[in-house]
């Protein structure tokens, strides 16, 4: 613990902070332009060790839980990820560059949260650790695969 404070202050900070982080980010990434968003760099493109999303699907067995995730964009009226509407190849490139903008916005929270851990003592500091963990990156997994599979789908659109 690098900060010091007492027991109910360390839980009413970390009440209300994560909940700023978690509403703060969100707000702040659906106000961002698209255009700041590129599907093909770092860290947005796929690794190869995702196998062109594929990984999610078998290894994380995604398809079984993905639907108990919350889509937080519609929250701050932003775009729906919880299904596709169109096919059409100009709301695929949007439905793509807000994988990345939801991508962005649950990297940040999780990495802000873990900040937390500065004044939470140990083994509070473990549920810490994993709250971040736990609220964000299956939210990131899903984006991810989401994104990996509407560009194949567009890549077979425009041939």
């Amino acid at each position: 613990m690098l900060i010091e404070i007492s027991p109910l202050w360390i839980v009413i900070v970390n009440c209300a902070g994560i909940t700023a982080a978690h509403l703060g980010i969100g707000f702040w990434s659906m106000r961002r332009a698209l255009a700041a968003f590129d599907p093909q760099t770092f860290p947005y493109r796929p690794a190869d060790w995702e196998n062109s999303g594929k990984v999610y699907r078998t290894f994380f067995r995604i398809h079984l839980w993905k639907i108990i995730l919350p889509d937080g964009a519609r929250w701050f009226d932003g775009f729906s990820k919880s299904k596709l509407r169109s096919t059409d190849p100009t709301y695929l490139r949007q439905f793509i560059l807000e994988t990345c903008r939801g991508e962005q916005s649950h990297w940040l929270q999780f990495l802000v949260i873990l900040t937390f851990i500065a004044w939470t003592p140990f083994p509070a500091s473990l549920a810490i650790i994993s709250y971040a963990a736990i609220s964000n990156v299956p939210c990131i997994m899903n984006l991810r695969q989401i994104r990996f599979r509407l560009q194949i789908l567009l890549g077979k659109k425009s041939r």
